[in-house]
């Protein structure tokens, strides 16, 4: 049997790679003679960047950025086949690399980002996969465009500095000096969510709190990026604030907008990467799983996107996750199978720690009934 492995990330115990991996290993150690071939998955978030390395040929690129807090940071992207960078924002300018304590979008910037993408660039990338997820800023994509070479300056024409706050004084912006380069790229964007930059369901009101953001600042935010963006769209004779998406990662999907990036479904951008279609196509069964799984799996996330892309070719896909919740009978609609890897009562502690055998024992048990049934 033909067995494409394509689990998400078991988030805060397993990444996607591992989780692929356990599985795989699960279902030789049957003896079964089955053939496994693992596409790790992610949905633009934190592990992007892993999951397309492990599921696409490529290196790992190290590299020292200005991290989300102003200061020096190592951290690293992927070079990919054809000259592709693929980039995570939560790996520069992550909500995770700041404590809650520190967490204020005043103190944040997206700088390290432009710098990482001018080091792909230096580096003859032609095309870019940018993971949007997870970002600790609000800025507008403000330090992210002037480290390309934007130049933007205040009231009193002193040129704006890169955080957040700055993002308040922002009088006006020049692209004369953005790096041309980007004229002859293409960039790809993971972006899940459909808010535009500003309003009751922009940017600063539904993610800021998360970012630190007080009931005070977002209104101040809020009115700072519409500011922004009509000074950019004045420029460009284009507008680009009410685009879905637009108000993912604090502003930045706006700023890739800009840029003429294209926004797509994370887990579809994942999937074109490491070539999931084609091997799903040559497959006879899927098996995928995340963390939790319930209704909103089918929504955008990666395990839903799987399973309609498994039906396309008439494959069946079974759901192997953390734990399950909510109307299965949703997720059966979608799923031939669905399965906890919890099989006797125990803590979220025990869970976490002992992800790898509980799902190693499940999958081994899901794959021996299949066999068995001759599915």
């Amino acid at each position: 049997m033909n067995i494409v492995v394509a689990p998400d990330s078991f988030k805060g115990s397993l990444t996607s790679s591992q989780a692929a991996n356990i599985m795989k290993q699960a279902i030789l150690d049957l003896h079964y003679g089955d053939t496994v071939r693992t596409k790790p998955m992610a949905d633009g978030g934190e592990g992007t960047v892993d999951a397309l390395l492990a599921s696409s040929a490529g290196d790992r690129i190290e590299v020292t950025c200005t991290g989300p807090l102003g200061k020096k940071i190592k951290t690293y992207y992927a070079i990919l086949e054809n000259n592709t960078a693929a980039i995570e924002v939560a790996n520069i300018a992550g909500l995770v690399q700041v404590p809650p304590s520190q967490r204020n979008p005043d103190v944040t910037t997206t700088f390290g980002l432009g710098e990482v993408m001018k080091d792909a660039l230096d580096k003859g990338c032609k095309s870019f996969i940018i993971g949007l997820g997870g970002s600790a800023t609000n800025d507008g994509g403000l330090g992210f465009l002037q480290a390309l070479g934007m130049k933007a300056w205040d009231k009193e024409g002193k040129e704006a500095g890169i955080f957040g706050k700055d993002l308040l004084e922002v009088n006006q912006v020049s692209f004369d000096r953005l790096d041309p380069r980007l004229e002859h790229i293409t960039i790809k964007v993971a972006c899940d969510v459909d808010n535009p930059l500003c309003g009751e369901k922009g940017a600063s009101a539904v993610y800021g709190p998360q970012k630190g953001a007080s009931s005070k600042q977002i209104p101040i935010y809020d009115e700072a990026l519409a500011r922004f963006a009509a000074l950019i769209e004045k420029q460009k004779g284009k507008v680009f604030n009410n685009v879905k998406g637009a108000g993912a990662a604090g502003g930045l999907g706006f700023a890739f907008l800009v840029l003429g990036a294209k926004l797509i479904s994370g887990a579809e951008l994942v999937a074109e990467a490491s070539n999931l279609k084609e091997a799903i196509e040559q497959a006879d069964l899927v098996i995928t799983g995340e963390g939790q799984s319930d209704e909103q799996t089918l929504y955008g996330k990666a395990p839903g996107y799987i399973a309609d892309l498994a039906q396309i070719y008439g494959v069946p896909t079974i759901l192997i996750s953390g734990s399950l919740a909510g109307n299965l009978d949703v997720l059966r609609s979608k799923f031939h199978g669905c399965f906890s890897i919890i099989t006797k009562p125990l803590t979220i502690e025990e869970c976490m720690d002992q992800a790898k055998q509980l799902l190693y024992n499940q999958t081994k048990q899901v794959m021996h009934l299949i066999h068995s049934l001759k599915i």
